[in-house]
């Protein structure tokens, strides 16, 4: 080995990964390696498992996938004359099984240097494993891979000695992989078991799906340990979606570099592929980039990841038109509005779908969004179709062959609500979208997602459900920032303004200001209380803060619940609505609803896992709510009070 450099010419390789095509992803990374080679680049760094993606599903477990996968790491192992190569990619164990008795497998960083792999000092395999396999959020890692920890196990042997460099010309490399540097809740620290094994430069392979402020955090920690430890850390992610079927990730890339001071150096924008080509200074002493400004994401942020994941899934399902039925609300607003940023107008087609119960007001602002786009228009009443399936089953015999069993079936004015929504999204949407050769779009927001109250096979029906990781509020802030930056509003301000409302009956008459029975300020934090959190509550804790008093501190909601609520009664009996649909019915609704593009933390789907297992409450929770009716019963005329009080 040639003596140890000053500093190491790299280029960190921020490309678009497409889940499930090794060849595909091979081919650009073997271009990659030759650009790099010609332009005398030493070391060159591709994310974590660029060959075949990352959230696949059971794919792992085809065989002749992983072969595929084995094959195209050999065709990297061999582009890399006159260079090395960091990448990740599966490899497999062929002699071993994992815990499910399938071959084993490993989630592996691979070092390819002159035509050879070359593994960690002292390691009998030639790649680096995954040490921290994550298991929470929409991870699932242990299902498929072997870890590091397992196999320090299996062969009598402590960790630390397993986590070791790789010996490779330009000095020694700490490779890790992804988690290995989010170590702060393991029993080690990976990256503290390199440092003590003398790595000259440490290297992080990502996977890592874009969630909201995630970046900042990444970089709150990642600097943190370049800065303790003295030594580069280089960072590698990835751009692109992928899913595992029920909710759908992107992947922004903001890879960079640290130096030992903590300052960082970028690799482009976010969601965008690029290349950065930088001189890394080994000496500790040595400060390069620019000082850390940690700030939270803004909705510029989120909202081009909207448009980046909506973007890529149309190309991935294949779908080049899209139908959104435009209700004149802000749901379906907004929806079609980030359609129409990433589709030219033809490829755009909103649909309003008046009945006797939809106001002018909200019929002419969907004309207005139309007009405002630029995109196709059409109006197609329900009220003939909904009259006519009313006809069909109100009232209707059904009856046992024999005639011994007989009923005759009664349609409630509830029940014709859901009827008007079915019959939007079922015939009249379904079919649109058929002749347009396009697909139509669910327009749910996580609120409404969160309670069931969408109508299933109706507004909750589509193909994807773009807003649905957004909160009420969120969808209101996300309107006006769209307007903000587009040369024309996109969003009537008149869709801002009315009442949210499903103007399904009589009863809400948005020109009465009768609309939803939610109350979303409010609603919007109670509920993401219950999903995003990182230690989600119950009602016994929401129960609790009314109480004492606190509430509306802790839910982080402006207003007075006093206001809303005249007592303890209608507010545990709004709690207690709302909590058993979202354990109940709501439950049921989001799992047959379709994918959600995830942005935030607990996401529906595969991040925010669930059972049906019907709503329940605590016991702390059943004695609390007594206590409090009875203390608001003796002390009814004094108003609200505290159980402290």
């Amino acid at each position: 080995m040639s003596a140890p450099r000053q500093s190491i010419r790299t280029r960190l390789e921020q490309i678009e990964v497409r889940p499930g095509r090794p060849c595909d992803n091979t081919a650009l990374m073997v271009e990659r390696i030759g650009v790099a080679r010609s332009e005398g680049i030493a070391l060159l760094i591709f994310p974590e498992m660029a060959v075949p993606g990352y959230l696949l599903g059971d794919e792992w477990e085809r065989d002749a996938f992983l072969r595929e996968c084995t094959a195209c790491g050999e065709e990297i192992r061999a582009a890399s004359e006159g260079l090395t190569v960091v990448f990740g990619n599966v490899a497999v164990d062929p002699q071993r099984h994992n815990e499910d008795g399938r071959v084993r497998k490993y989630n592996a960083a691979f070092v390819a240097e002159d035509g050879a792999f070359i593994g960690p000092a002292g390691s009998d395999t030639p790649f680096v494993i995954k040490a921290l396999l994550p298991n929470y959020r929409e991870f699932d890692d242990s299902r498929h891979f072997f870890d590091l920890r397992k196999l320090a196990l299996e062969r009598g042997q402590t960790l630390p000695s397993l986590i070791t460099p790789v010996p490779s010309r330009l000095g020694k490399l700490g490779c890790l992989i992804c988690e290995d540097a989010w170590d702060t809740d393991y029993a080690l620290s990976p990256l503290d078991a390199l440092a003590a094994n003398g790595a000259d430069l440490f290297i992080n392979i990502s996977a890592s799906p874009y969630t909201q402020n995630k970046n900042q955090k990444r970089n709150r920690v990642f600097a943190a340990h370049a800065q303790r430890l003295k030594r580069p850390l280089v960072y590698v992610n990835k751009v692109g979606i992928q899913n595992n079927g029920k909710t759908v990730f992107t992947f922004e890339g903001q890879s960079c570099v640290y130096d030992a001071h903590g300052h960082h150096t970028d690799c482009g924008g976010p969601f965008e592929a690029a290349a950065l080509t930088l001189d890394i200074p080994l000496d500790p002493a040595a400060t390069f980039g620019q000082p850390l400004e940690l700030q939270h994401d803004r909705i510029d942020e989120w909202r081009t990841a909207l448009e980046f994941g909506m973007k890529r899934f149309l190309e991935l399902c294949g779908i080049e038109r899209v139908v959104v039925g435009a209700s004149g609300g802000i749901d379906s607003a907004v929806v079609a509005a980030l359609y129409s940023r990433i589709l030219n107008p033809d490829q755009l087609l909103l649909v309003n779908m008046p009945s006797r119960y939809n106001s002018d007001t909200t019929r002419s602002l969907a004309r207005e969004l139309a007009g405002n786009l630029g995109c196709l228009y059409a109006d197609i009443p329900i009220e003939e179709s909904v009259a006519l399936t009313g006809r069909q089953v109100d009232g209707l015999l059904a009856a046992s062959l024999d005639g011994q069993v007989a009923q005759r079936l009664k349609l409630t004015p509830f029940m014709l609500e859901n009827v008007q929504a079915r019959d939007r999204s079922s015939r009249i949407l379904a079919a649109v979208a058929a002749a347009f050769g396009g697909g139509f779009t669910c327009n749910a927001n996580k609120s409404e997602a969160t309670v069931g109250y969408t109508t299933l096979y109706g507004d909750l029906g589509g193909f994807l459900a773009p807003i649905a990781d957004l909160w009420k509020g969120e969808v209101y802030a996300l309107a006006t920032h769209l307007n903000a930056i587009s040369p024309q509003p996109l969003i009537p301000q008149g869709s801002i303004d009315v009442v949210p409302s499903a103007e399904l009956s009589a009863a809400q008459d948005v020109d009465q200001q009768q609309g939803d029975p939610l109350l979303y300020p409010y609603h919007d934090r109670l509920f993401q209380s219950w999903v995003e959190w990182w230690n989600r509550v119950t009602p016994e804790e929401n129960l609790q803060g009314y109480a004492d008093g606190v509430l509306e501190a802790q839910l982080g909601y402006e207003g007075q619940l006093c206001d809303l609520f005249p007592d303890a009664a209608a507010f545990v009996a709004d709690l207690e609505r709302w909590w058993n649909l979202y354990q109940g019915m709501g439950l049921a609704k989001r799992i047959q609803a379709p994918p959600i593009l995830g942005i935030k933390r607990r996401v529906f789907g595969f991040d925010h896992r669930e059972s049906q297992m019907g709503p329940r409450y605590t016991r702390a929770y059943t004695s609390l709510k007594a206590q409090i009716l009875q203390h608001a019963q003796d002390h009814a005329p004094h108003g609200r009070q505290t159980l402290r009080a």
